[in-house]
C-alpha cells in the first residue's frame, strides 16, 4: 500500500482500533478479566499467524482454541463476530465519508457517478433529445427478496445503525470535550446493548416478518433517499446548457420493488391472504409517511397572507380546510395542508382498514395519487408565484417526487410461483369442464393450439361447484386476490406474474388462461392483458433455448395482441443462481450473456420492446458482484434504458441501512444504465466475434470440469453435506422457505441459496471460481496464441473484465487451509482425498490462470481497499472457522445440547458478516 492510500485509510484503522477497544472494555466487564484474557490472547495469535505464516503460531492458535467449554466457545464466536460486525459499520462509514471528501475537494466525477455518465454520454455527442428519450422511458428497478442470506435479527441491525450514528458523528460534527464524551458513552451503551442482544432468533421465521423487514429499508433509506437522487440528477441536468430542456417533467425512472409477499415459487407460507397483508403494510408505510411529511411542511409554511399574494387554487384549497382557529386565517399553507392532510388520512383509512364510505370519510379520500399530486402542485405553484422558489424547493419537492415514485402502493409486488403448478391448474380446469381433454398428456404443438382456442374465447372453465384440488384452489385463490387488489389499489401495485421454471410456451399461456378466469385477462377483438407475464429462464438448458421459445411466442398473433395492451414490453427474468448451481461460474455466466444477445436479436425481429431483470444473489456464485461493472457488462442493445435486479440476503443490509451508502449504490445503478444504453461499449467492440468463440470454447471446457465434479463423482454429494454445514444452515431460523425444494437429498433439488452460502462457511466458495482453471489450460493446449488471445480481450472487453474481477474477489477469500479442515470432516477417507485433491488442484489452475491473463502478483492487486479489508479481516474469521468445525464434528458425533447448536449458529452469523457477500 503506498503513502497516500496509507493516510486515506488512516482514519478507518483509527475507528476500528476505538470500536474494538470499546468492544473489549464490553467483555471485560461483562464476561470477567479471565475470559477478556482469554479472547485477546487467540485475537494477537491469529494476528501473527496471518502476518508471519509462522506454523508454530497455528499450532498455537489451534492449542489455544482446542477444549474450549461450550460456554466459553460462545463467548469467543460471540466477541470475534461481533468484531466483524464492527469492521464493518467502520468500513462503511469511511466510505461514505471518502466520497463526501472527494466531492468537497473539487475532485473529478467519480467513476459510477450520474456526473461522470452525464459527462461521458455528451463527450459521446449524445443529444438532448437522445437523452430526453431514455429518460421517457427509463426504469431502473432494485427488487428486495426475502432470500434468506441475512443472517441478521431486526434489533441487531438497529443497534448497528445506532453506533453507525454516533461513529459518524463523531467526524462529521465538532464537538465540545463535554459532547465528545457523551458521543463515547452513547457508543458504549449500544455496544453494551448489541452485546446483551441475542443474535439468533428462537423462532422460525415467518412471512410476516420478512415482510416487515423489507419494509424498515424504506423508512431507514428509500422514502428520502430516492427522491433526493431523482432531484439531484433533476438539478445536474438542469445545470448542464446542453441537457437543461431535458430536466423539464422528469419522469421518475427510479422505482424500488418487492418480492417479499408474492413470491411462492418453493414457500407454501406465502398465500392468497399473505399477499393482500403485505400490499396493505406496503401502502400503511408510505402513507405514514406522507402524513410525516405534510405535518412538518405544514409546520414550516407559516406564510402569512398579509404578506405574499396567492393563487386561486391555494385560496380555494385553503377554504376548504377544517382549521377554523383565529390564529390560522391568515396562513392559508397551513390550512391547506390541513385539508390535504385530512384527505390523506381518510385515503389511509379506505386503503388499509378497508373503510369505503365516501358519505362517511370527509373531507373525502383521494381516489388516486395523482389527485394527491395535484394538491401538492396547487402549492407549488402558489410559492413559486409569489417568488417563493426556494421554498417550494425543500421538502414540499421531496414529498412530490416522492409521490410519483411510491404513489400509494410504495413499490410494486411481483407474484411468482413454479410453472408446474399453472401445468396443474389448467389440466384441472379443462378437466372439469367437461372438454374431455387430458392436458398432461398432450404435446407441446396440442398444448399450444389448446391455449390459444380457449384464450380467444368468450367462456369460462371454471364451475362454482367443482371439486378441485387444495393446489389448483390454492392457485386460483391467488389470482382472484390479485383482481380484487389491482381494482383497489391500481395496476401498478401488482404488475408482474413471474414464471419459475418455464421450457416452454405452453407455460407462458397457462399464466394468461388463469387470468382469464378471474378477469386479468379480458378476451375479445383487442384482448386485454392486466398484468405483465414473465418467463423465468434458470437452468443452463433453459438459456439456451429461451430465444427459441421467445420467437414461437411472438409468432402468435394473440399473443402479440395481449402485448399491446402492455405497451408492447415484454419483460424476461434471468436466473443467476440456478444456472450457477447447474452448470458452474465460467459457463453460466457465459451462457447467460449469449441468452441476452439472442433475446435482443429476437425481440428486435418482431418488433418488441425487452426488459430484463436480473435474479442476481449477494454472492458472485449467484450473480453478484458490483452492480456498475455488471450492468456495464451486459451485451449490446440488452440494457436499452430499462433494468430490474434482485437484492437479496445480506447485500440488501450493507447497502441500503445506511443512507448516505444506499443513496450511493442506487446513483451507481441509474449511472450505470446511462452509460450501457447510451455508450454500449460492446456495439463496436472489434474482434468481438472473435471473442465469442474464445468464450465458448472455455465455457464447453469449465462446464465438463463443473459437472464432472458435482454431478458425475461418485458421492459427492455426500461430501458437500459433510464437508460444509448445509444441514445445521437449513435448520437455522434465517427465513421462511424450505432450504430444498423437495424432500430429497439431490444436489438438483437444493435451492442455490444454501448450496452458495454453504460453501461460503468452509471458504471453498467453489461457485464463484471451480473449472475456469482447466479451461484455460485446455484452452491454452489447443491454441499456442491462446494466453495472448486472453489478454487482448481482457484488455477491451467489459464482460471479461467483470467477470475476472468478480472472480479474483472470491479466490481471495478462499481459503484452502481452512477449507481442508472442513474436508476432515468427511467420514469417508478415500471420498475426501478424492474431491478435496480435485478442489485443489482446480484452485491452483485457476490462481495460475487469472494471474497470466490479468498480470498480477497477487490476488486483488488492482484493488487494495478490497485486498487491506480481507486481510484485516482474517485473523477475526480463522478462529470462527476453526471453531466452527470443532463444533461440527462434535453436534454430528452426538453432542446436541442447546449451547453446542447455539455456538454452531453464531460462527455461522460470524462467517458471514466476515466474507459480506456470502449468499
Amino acid at each position: 500500500m503506498n503513502a497516500s492510500s496509507a493516510d486515506k485509510d488512516h482514519p478507518l484503522r483509527e475507528d476500528i482500533r476505538f470500536l474494538g477497544r470499546i468492544l473489549g472494555d464490553t467483555l471485560r466487564e461483562q464476561e470477567g478479566e479471565d475470559i477478556f484474557q482469554l479472547i485477546e490472547g487467540i485475537r494477537q495469535t491469529a494476528i501473527r499467524y496471518r502476518r508471519s505464516e509462522d506454523p508454530q503460531a497455528r499450532s498455537l492458535l489451534d492449542h489455544s482454541l482446542d477444549g474450549l467449554s461450550p460456554e466459553h466457545t460462545i463467548a469467543v464466536v460471540r466477541a470475534f463476530s461481533y468484531f466483524s460486525h464492527l469492521a464493518n459499520i467502520a468500513e462503511d462509514l469511511h466510505h461514505n465519508r471518502r466520497r463526501i471528501a472527494y466531492s468537497q475537494a473539487g475532485a473529478p466525477p467519480r467513476e459510477g457517478s450520474v456526473a461522470l455518465a452525464l459527462h461521458r454520454i455528451k463527450e459521446a455527442g449524445v443529444k438532448a433529445g437522445d437523452l430526453k428519450d431514455f429518460f421517457s422511458k427509463a426504469l431502473v428497478s432494485p427488487v428486495l427478496t426475502a432470500h434468506p442470506t441475512e443472517v441478521q435479527r431486526k434489533s441487531v441491525l438497529d443497534c448497528h445503525l445506532m453506533i453507525a450514528n454516533r461513529l459518524g458523528e463523531r467526524t462529521r460534527v465538532a464537538m465540545t470535550p463535554e459532547e465528545r464524551v457523551e458521543n463515547e458513552a452513547s457508543l458504549r451503551r449500544a455496544i453494551l446493548t448489541l452485546w446483551q442482544t441475542n443474535e439468533l432468533r428462537t423462532f422460525k421465521l415467518r412471512v410476516h416478518d420478512e415482510i416487515e423487514n423489507g419494509l424498515s429499508y424504506y423508512r431507514y433509506t428509500f422514502l428520502r433517499e430516492v427522491p433526493r437522487l431523482c432531484s439531484q440528477i433533476e438539478d445536474a441536468l438542469a445545470s448542464d446548457p446542453d441537457y437543461s430542456e431535458v430536466a423539464r417533467d422528469l419522469p421518475s425512472f427510479l422505482r424500488m420493488g418487492s418480492w417479499i409477499g408474492g413470491d411462492r415459487d418453493g414457500n407454501p407460507f406465502v398465500t392468497a391472504d399473505v399477499t393482500e397483508h403485505a400490499l396493505r403494510r406496503h401502502s400503511a408505510v408510505v402513507l405514514e409517511f406522507y402524513l410525516q411529511q405534510l405535518l412538518s411542511l405544514r409546520g414550516e409554511l407559516s406564510l402569512s397572507s398579509r404578506l405574499v399574494s396567492l393563487s386561486e387554487d391555494l385560496i380555494r384549497l385553503a377554504e376548504q380546510s377544517p382549521e377554523m382557529a383565529d390564529s390560522r386565517m391568515e396562513e392559508p399553507y397551513r390550512r391547506a395542508i390541513t385539508h390535504i392532510h385530512a384527505r390523506l388520512n381518510h385515503t389511509a383509512k379506505r386503503l388499509i382498514q378497508g373503510v369505503d364510505d365516501g358519505a362517511v370519510l370527509q373531507p373525502e379520500p383521494y381516489r388516486s395519487p395523482s389527485e394527491f399530486a395535484a394538491d401538492l402542485e396547487i402549492l407549488r405553484r402558489s410559492l413559486q408565484s409569489h417568488g417563493s422558489g426556494l421554498l417550494a424547493g425543500g421538502r414540499l419537492r421531496l414529498l412530490q417526487r416522492a409521490v410519483s415514485s411510491f404513489g400509494f402502493h410504495l413499490a410494486p409486488l411481483d407474484l411468482r410461483q413454479h410453472s408446474e403448478f399453472h401445468e396443474k391448474t389448467v389440466a384441472e380446469l379443462l378437466h372439469h369442464a367437461g372438454t374431455g381433454i387430458h392436458y398432461q398428456a398432450l404435446d407441446e404443438d396440442q398444448r399450444i393450439e389448446i391455449l390459444v382456442r380457449e384464450l380467444g374465447s368468450p367462456r369460462l372453465l371454471r364451475f362454482p361447484f367443482a371439486q378441485y384440488s387444495d393446489v389448483v384452489q390454492s392457485e386460483l385463490a391467488t389470482f382472484e386476490m390479485a383482481a380484487l387488489l389491482q381494482q383497489r389499489l391500481g395496476p401498478e401495485a401488482l404488475p408482474n406474474y413471474i414464471i419459475s421454471k418455464t421450457d416452454s410456451v405452453s407455460d407462458i399461456l397457462e399464466v394468461a388462461l388463469i387470468m382469464k378466469e378471474v378477469g386479468l385477462m379480458r378476451p375479445g377483438d383487442t384482448p386485454q392483458l392486466s398484468m405483465n407475464i414473465i418467463p423465468l429462464f434458470e437452468t443452463i438448458g433453459d438459456l439456451r433455448g429461451c430465444g427459441g421459445i421467445m420467437s414461437r411466442l411472438f409468432s402468435l398473433k394473440l399473443y402479440r395482441t395481449l402485448l399491446a395492451s402492455r405497451h408492447n414490453t415484454q419483460e424476461v427474468m434471468l436466473g443467476y443462481s440456478d444456472s450457477n448451481k447447474d452448470g458452474g461460474f465460467l459457463t453460466a455466466n457465459w451462457e447467460l450473456y449469449k441468452a441476452e444477445k439472442t433475446l435482443v436479436q429476437v425481440f428486435a425481429e418482431y418488433g418488441i420492446e425487452m426488459r430484463l431483470f436480473h435474479g442476481r444473489g449477494g454472492s458472485i456464485g449467484r450473480g453478484g458482484g458490483p452492480s456498475y461493472y455488471g450492468i456495464l457488462a451486459q451485451p449490446a442493445g440488452s440494457v436499452n434504458a430499462q433494468i430490474r435486479l434482485t437484492e437479496q440476503g445480506e447485500v440488501i443490509a450493507s447497502k441500503y441501512s445506511d443512507p448516505g451508502i444506499g443513496r450511493r449504490n442506487l446513483e451507481t445503478l441509474v449511472a450505470a444504465t446511462i452509460e450501457a444504453t447510451l455508450l454500449d461499449r460492446d456495439k463496436d467492440l472489434e474482434g468481438r466475434e472473435a471473442f465469442y468463440e474464445v468464450m465458448e470454447e472455455l465455457a464447453e471446457y469449465s462446464f465438463r470440469r463443473y459437472r464432472e465434479l458435482v454431478y458425475e463423482t461418485p458421492g459427492f454429494d455426500r461430501f458437500f453435506r459433510e464437508a460444509t454445514p448445509v444441514r445445521e444452515i437449513s435448520e437455522l431460523n434465517i427465513g421462511s422457505r424450505p432450504a430444498s425444494r423437495k424432500k430429497s437429498e439431490r444436489i438438483e433439488d437444493l435451492r442455490a441459496i444454501p448450496w452458495v452460502f454453504s460453501w461460503g462457511q468452509s471458504r471453498m466458495i467453489i461457485p464463484g471460481w471451480y473449472g475456469f482453471g482447466t479451461a484455460v489450460e485446455k484452452f491454452r493446449a489447443r491454441h499456442p496464441d491462446g494466453l495472448a488471445k486472453l489478454q487482448q480481450m481482457v484488455q477491451t472487453w467489459p464482460f471479461l473484465q467483470a467477470l475476472l474481477s468478480n472472480m479474483d474477489m472470491v479466490l481471495a477469500k478462499t481459503d484452502l487451509s481452512i477449507a481442508g479442515r472442513y474436508a476432515a470432516l468427511v467420514s469417508d477417507p478415500d471420498l475426501r482425498q478424492q474431491v478435496f485433491s480435485e478442489i485443489e488442484r482446480e484452485f491452483e489452475l485457476t490462481a495460475q490462470a487469472l494471474f497470466a491473463i490479468t498480470g498480477q502478483k497477487v490476488f486483488l492487486e488492482s484493488n487494495p481497499t478490497l485486498s487491506r479489508s480481507i486481510r484485516e479481516r482474517s485473523p477475526y474469521l480463522d478462529p470462527l472457522n476453526h471453531l466452527q468445525v470443532d463444533l461440527l464434528r462434535n453436534f454430528r458425533a452426538g453432542r446436541s445440547e442447546e449451547a453446542v447448536k447455539r455456538a454452531i449458529y453464531l460462527t455461522i452469523n460470524g462467517v458471514a458478516a466476515g466474507l459480506r457477500n456470502s449468499g
